[in-house]
């Protein structure tokens, strides 16, 4: 069934009259359903925790829309989480963490290879999935990229500019150095074992990668992106691997054939039809829906998704939004939009 399921094929290369669908954070506040099981759990991190909750979280949306992929629900930062900082979430605000911004602070962590018992929670989630999902839904794995998740170490929560990230690498880049590649070996063996609980693809979401400009953008953003996808394809030969270096702009082009990913995902900054042009010619691209349009729905949304989808017809493409879904989105929209993806005529 593995070779029948359409996001697989998509990634093999594969151009279908209808591409695959799934959504960034389709697991997620806009849903009525979510919102139950997340009280229930008592709040987020232990939520991501709970491998009966967090699969339960994770089909929810498979149940109500039929997207071809599920996501596995966890979160970005749980690494540094399972390398020693302390995580924890508050209500409205977000993420926060121990800041690690001294050569101490760094000492202080985890090295790659002890952080599995930690995520042993998040590997069960993957195996209770692929028993629960339908045959024809493939399972989707993740991490944050390397210089996202450092941004987070370093600053203690998110930041409009990552400006403290940029700081630690003119002031101290030795030290950066090491954090980087702290959590590039241990996104390495966060994937490695996601696969082998169940995990059929892969995603590496580098949510700020378009702070990154010149050579940074290549040293922090497609370097350990190259290293993660050279690691995990040497383990896992078959499974392919999409990467999100968010907001590359025209640093998208060539980003798959430098990084060894099977698929580039694209925000909505870039255009679709410049982005079959220059982009989708290396292979499977994915995107790039605005996310707002989940909001605001109407005939702007099945026009824009009507454009996407005739805009990459000519090659792999993998229908999804520029970025995650909105608390505020409507969840009649998004049948909206599946629906008009799949229209036939």
């Amino acid at each position: 069934m593995a070779n029948q399921k359409k996001l697989l094929r998509s990634l093999a290369g594969e151009t279908q009259d209808v591409p695959p669908i799934w959504m960034m954070r389709q697991a997620g506040r806009y849903l009525p359903e979510y919102r139950a099981t997340r009280e229930q759990a008592g709040d987020f991190l232990s939520l991501c925790y709970n491998s009966e909750l967090a699969a339960e979280v994770t089909l929810q949306p498979i149940r109500r829309y039929g997207f071809d992929a599920a996501i596995l629900f966890a979160d970005i930062l749980l690494i540094p989480d399972a390398l020693g900082a302390d995580l924890w979430f508050v209500t409205g605000e977000g993420p926060r963490l121990s800041t690690t911004t001294t050569v101490e602070d760094f000492g202080k962590l985890k090295h790659a290879a002890d952080i599995h018992d930690h995520l042993a929670p998040v590997y069960e989630t993957l195996r209770i999935l692929r028993r629960e999902l339908p045959e024809e839904t493939a399972l989707i794995g993740f991490a944050g990229a390397p210089w996202t998740v450092a941004t987070y170490m370093i600053a203690g929560q998110g930041t409009p500019d990552q400006a403290p990230a940029h700081t630690l690498i003119a002031e101290n880049r030795e030290l950066f150095h090491a954090i980087l590649g702290r959590l590039t070996n241990a996104t390495i063996e966060y994937l490695s074992a996601q696969i082998d609980a169940g995990a059929e693809v892969v995603k590496l979401f580098d949510s700020w990668a378009g702070s990154l400009k010149g050579d940074d953008f290549t040293n922090y953003a497609l370097e350990p992106a190259r290293q993660i996808i050279a690691a995990l394809k040497e383990r896992h030969p078959d499974t392919p691997i999409i990467a999100f270096p968010r907001e590359a702009g025209e640093r998208y082009i060539g980003f798959a054939k430098a990084s060894g990913a099977d698929c580039v995902a694209l925000d909505n900054s870039v255009d679709a039809a410049w982005a079959a042009e220059h982009v989708q010619v290396d292979g499977c691209v994915q995107g790039n829906l605005a996310s707002s349009h989940m909001v605001t729905g109407g005939q702007d949304l099945v026009d824009e998704v009507r454009r996407i989808r005739k805009a990459f017809s000519g090659g792999p493409h993998i229908f999804n939004l520029g970025h995650g879904i909105t608390p505020d989105a409507d969840p009649e929209n998004v049948a909206l939009m599946i629906e008009t993806l799949r229209e036939t005529t």
